[in-house]
C-alpha cells in the first residue's frame, strides 16, 4: 500500500513580483482567542480594485515591453514584425499618459483572490471589489462591453461593465494566514475568443502526433487577437474546465514559478523544453506579428497536468498585445499592487521604424477615402496583397449589432444604407472620448465576426472595402472575388495611438441607442493598413494559416 503524500496540483515558488504601496489605511492586525487576525475594510478592497484596473488599462509589465524592443533588434524579424512592434511601443507610450487606454476593448474585469485563514472582512468581498470595478469604469475613459440577457434573444449593455468575474478562494498555506492575494485581469473579447479546449486521447501524447496537432490548432488561432502572443498550452487536467482555466492564467505568466519537472506524486509542472520547441514551431509558421514574419508569439508556456486515464484534455489560450494583468496583496504592512512600467519610452529606440531595415518594403500607397467608391476600388485593384496603405478621409464604423440590424433591413426588402454604399467600413467600437480630444481609443475589432454578412452586403451594394484586424474566412475571399470587394487589415493593438494620431473627427450617424455599437462616421489621417484580401481571390493569410499536412503535394512527382 502506498504512503499518503499531499502535493499541490500546481506548486509554486516564492513570489518575486515587484510591488508598490497603495495605502496603509483600512488594514489592521487584531487579536482574539490568542490569535492574530488581519482585518480588511471594504474601502481597501474597493480602492485596490480601482487602482489595479486603472493601471492595467494604461501600463504594461517591463518584461512585455522589453520583448517588443527585442523585435526591433532582431535581424531575423521581418519588416512587418518591426513595424507592428514599433507601433505597439508607441501605443504603450500614449496609453501610459493615463488618458487613453491601450485598447478600445477595455475588457471583462476578472478578479481572483486567495484569502488567508486569518483574514477578516465583512464577508461581502465580491460586492466591494465590484464597486471598485464600477467606479473605475465610470470615472475613466473605458468602454462598457458587458451585455445583460434581458431574454434569450434580447440583450442590453449594462452601461457599467458589470458584472465582473470574481472568484475568492481560501489560502491554507502555512505562513499565508495574514495575507490576501489578488490577481486582476482585463480580458478583451479578441483574446478571450482564442481560448480552446480539445478532448483528445493518449494517441496524441507522442512527439510526432503532438507536433502535427499543434501545427493545425495554433495556426487556427490566426491574428485576430493581436499578436505577438503570450501563448499557453496545457496538456492534461483533472477536468476540462480546470485545463482551460490553467491555460488562461499560464498565458499571464501566473505559473512561472511552478516546478520544471514532474514526478510520480502527480503534481503539474512547466515543460521548458517543450516551450522552446513550440516557440520555434510558431516562428516557422510565417504568420509573424500580424502581417508575416517570425513573431507570432513572444513566448510560450507549457503546463503538463495529471489526467484521468480516459481523458486527455488539451487547452490553448493567449494573452494579446494588450497584456493586461497585475498581482496584488494585502498584508499587515498595507495594500500593495504590482509595479508596472510608468516610463515605456525607455524601451523605444533612438530611431523610428523607417530606419529599422524597412528599406525592402514597398512604398506606402496613400488612399483618398473621400473619392467615389468606384475610384477607391479601382486604385485598390492595382495593388498586390501585402501592400501597405495609408488611409485618409471618411470611414463608416459598424460592428456586430449594427450589422445584424442592417441584415434585418435587407431581409425585409429595404435598401442598403447609403453610408455603406459610399464609404469603406471600419469594424470597431470606441472607448469613451476624453474631454478635449476628438476620439477615445478606437482600434479595430475582430473581422471574422462579420464574415457571414459580407456576401449579402456586397451584393446589395455596400461593404466593398472593409477595414479591421485578423484573418478572414474563405467565404469572405470568395465574396470579394465575386463582387469586387477588398479587405484591409489594420494593426491590432495600438488603439490609443490611432486615437491620438489618426482619428480627427467622430460622430454618430445611425442607431445611437446602441452606444459603442452604434454606426459612426470618422475622419482619419495616415491610418495604417495592409491589403489582405483583394478582388481577384487572393488572401494574404491563405498559405500561412494552412497546416503543413495540407500543403504537402501528393501523388506522383511531376
Amino acid at each position: 500500500m502506498p504512503d499518503f503524500n499531499y502535493v499541490d496540483l500546481i506548486p509554486t515558488g516564492p513570489d518575486e513580483t515587484p510591488y508598490r504601496l497603495i495605502t496603509t489605511e483600512g488594514v489592521r492586525v487584531v487579536e482574539a482567542a490568542g490569535r492574530k487576525f488581519l482585518e480588511v475594510d471594504p474601502e481597501a478592497l474597493r480602492l485596490l480594485t480601482f487602482e489595479a484596473i486603472k493601471d492595467i488599462q494604461h501600463l504594461l509589465r517591463p518584461g512585455h515591453l522589453q520583448q517588443l524592443a527585442n523585435i526591433l533588434e532582431d535581424p531575423e524579424a521581418s519588416a512587418n514584425d518591426r513595424f507592428v512592434a514599433m507601433d505597439l511601443l508607441k501605443n504603450a507610450n500614449v496609453a501610459a499618459g493615463g488618458v487613453l487606454p491601450m485598447c478600445q476593448d477595455t475588457g471583462t474585469a476578472i478578479i481572483s483572490g486567495k484569502k488567508g485563514s486569518h483574514v477578516l472582512t465583512t464577508g461581502q468581498d465580491e460586492e466591494h471589489l465590484s464597486r471598485g470595478v464600477f467606479d473605475v469604469y465610470q470615472q475613466l475613459n473605458l468602454r462598457y462591453s458587458q451585455m445583460a440577457p434581458v431574454s434569450m434573444w434580447e440583450e442590453r449593455n449594462t452601461a457599467t461593465n458589470l458584472p465582473a468575474q470574481i472568484e475568492i478562494y481560501s489560502d491554507t498555506k502555512p505562513g499565508h494566514e495574514l495575507q490576501y492575494e489578488l490577481f486582476f485581469m482585463a480580458k478583451g473579447g479578441g483574446s478571450a475568443n482564442k481560448s480552446y479546449l480539445f478532448q483528445e486521447t493518449k494517441a496524441v501524447l507522442n512527439p510526432k502526433a503532438f507536433e502535427a496537432f499543434l501545427d493545425d490548432k495554433l495556426r487556427a488561432i490566426g491574428t485576430a487577437a493581436c499578436p505577438p502572443y503570450h501563448l499557453a498550452v496545457v496538456v492534461g487536467g483533472t477536468s476540462a474546465e480546470y485545463a482551460l482555466k490553467v491555460a488562461k492564467y499560464a498565458s499571464t505568466r501566473y505559473y512561472d514559478s511552478a516546478p520544471v519537472g514532474g514526478g510520480a506524486e502527480g503534481h503539474g509542472y512547466r515543460d521548458l523544453e517543450m516551450e522552446a520547441r513550440i516557440l520555434k514551431q510558431t516562428q516557422e509558421f510565417g504568420i509573424g506579428a500580424q502581417f508575416g514574419g517570425k513573431y507570432f508569439c513572444h513566448d510560450v508556456r507549457v503546463i503538463r497536468l495529471p489526467r484521468h486515464g480516459a481523458s486527455a484534455p488539451i487547452a490553448i489560450a493567449v494573452s494579446c498585445s494588450a497584456d493586461r494583468q497585475a498581482k496584488a496583496k494585502i498584508t499587515p504592512e498595507g495594500v500593495f499592487l504590482e509595479q508596472l512600467e510608468h516610463d515605456p519610452a525607455r524601451f523605444l529606440p533612438d530611431v523610428t521604424h523607417e530606419h529599422l531595415g524597412d528599406a525592402g518594403v514597398q512604398e506606402v500607397v496613400t488612399i483618398d477615402l473621400a473619392r467615389p467608391m468606384s475610384e477607391i476600388r479601382e486604385t485598390l485593384s492595382t495593388l498586390p496583397i501585402k501592400t501597405r496603405v495609408s488611409l485618409n478621409g471618411p470611414l463608416v464604423v459598424a460592428r456586430d449589432i449594427a450589422h445584424s440590424r442592417i441584415k434585418d433591413m435587407l431581409d425585409r426588402g429595404e435598401q442598403m444604407p447609403q453610408y455603406l454604399q459610399d464609404h469603406a467600413v471600419y469594424y470597431a467600437g470606441p472607448a469613451k472620448t476624453p474631454e478635449g480630444m476628438a476620439s477615445g481609443s478606437f482600434g479595430p475589432t475582430t473581422a471574422g465576426r462579420m464574415d457571414s454578412y459580407v456576401d449579402q452586403f456586397q451584393k446589395a451594394g455596400g461593404s466593398f472595402v472593409m477595414l479591421a484586424k485578423g484573418n478572414r474566412s474563405q467565404a469572405v475571399t470568395d465574396a470579394c472575388d465575386a463582387n469586387g470587394g477588398f479587405y484591409l487589415g489594420s494593426i491590432g493593438g495600438p488603439a490609443a495611438l490611432l486615437a491620438a494620431d489618426c482619428i480627427k473627427k467622430v460622430e454618430v450617424i445611425d442607431f445611437p441607442e446602441l452606444g459603442m455599437e452604434a454606426v459612426w462616421k470618422i475622419e482619419v489621417e495616415n491610418f495604417p493598413a495592409f491589403v489582405v484580401v483583394d478582388d481577384k481571390g487572393n488572401d494574404f493569410f491563405a498559405e500561412t494559416m494552412r497546416p503543413i499536412a495540407n500543403r504537402i503535394p501528393v501523388g506522383a512527382p511531376k
